[in-house]
């Protein structure tokens, strides 16, 4: 079972262009929201793009999109993900829990099997990307999923402004070079407030940390995503998040996205 699981897993991979792993040292600094935002991004643009969601501890992937309750439908190509929009396919183990608030308990060797499945059981088709959102830390998830996708393009790193999530962030860098991948780049999110009154910018959480830790570790600053209300409103409704074409928030996702298109294509020549 195991070579038949390797041989299907090759086939889904081969499939796909580019892979990425979206990862961060620290919890609560807004990674799955990155990684959801990125991979809608990326559909916009009219790539095909899968997201698959390994944070088994705390999917809400689904919440953000607006497709909770939704459930997978088993053909014999495989299980088809869910499709939130024409280019953007969505798998998670959120699907398959009896209720939203039912804990995940597994242990290392379960989860690693639960990601073997999401990569030989998933039919995803023909894919420009594929977006694998992490749980934060250094565990069991991202090496597994670097042992199943040798050929990843690399892990983009999320962080908060603020030093104690810049220690977390440092540490994932080196995480990330160990296991033998390439780190994409830095992502500071929650990066200043625009006051809707006043208009000035504050630095709740400082500002500046993640494109000092990029220069540190000589790795590439992919942007700032500022705090914005609209983000939490959108998420919360779990509405498939909109923003207006010339608004701060879809101008840096729309930046980085194209600072990662960027990275991973140079790469690859």
């Amino acid at each position: 079972m195991p070579d038949e699981d390797n041989q299907r897993i090759t086939q889904t991979l081969a499939k796909i262009h580019h892979k990425l792993l979206v990862l961060s040292g620290k919890g609560g600094v807004g990674k799955s929201t990155i990684a959801t935002h990125l991979a809608l991004t990326l559909a916009n643009k009219g790539k095909k793009v899968g997201l698959m969601d390994c944070d088994f501890h705390g999917p809400s992937i689904p919440k953000l999109l607006g497709i909770e309750g939704k459930k997978p439908i088993i053909t014999d190509q495989g299980m088809q993900p869910i499709k939130v929009q024409p280019n953007l396919s969505v798998m998670s183990i959120s699907f398959f829990l009896p209720e939203s608030d039912a804990p995940v308990i597994w242990r290392g060797p379960i989860k690693m099997g639960a990601i073997r499945q999401f990569l030989s059981d998933v039919s995803w088709g023909d894919l420009d990307y594929l977006i694998i959102d992490l749980p934060p830390g250094t565990g069991d998830e991202p090496l597994s999923v670097a042992q199943l996708i040798p050929g990843a393009d690399g892990a983009v790193i999320v962080t908060t402004p603020q030093d104690v999530a810049l220690l977390s962030v440092r540490k994932s860098v080196v995480f990330v070079r160990k296991i033998g991948m390439p780190v994409v780049g830095i992502v500071e999110n929650m990066s200043g407030f625009s006051c809707p009154h006043c208009g000035q910018t504050i630095d709740i959480f400082k500002t500046g940390g993640g494109k000092k830790a990029s220069s540190d570790f000589a790795v590439p600053f992919l942007g700032c995503i500022p705090l914005d209300p609209a983000i939490v409103e959108e998420g919360d409704a779990g509405h498939t998040p909109k923003y207006k074409a010339d608004s701060q928030v879809s101008k840096a996702f729309n930046s980085i996205t194209s600072n990662i298109e960027n990275v991973v294509n140079h790469s690859k020549r």
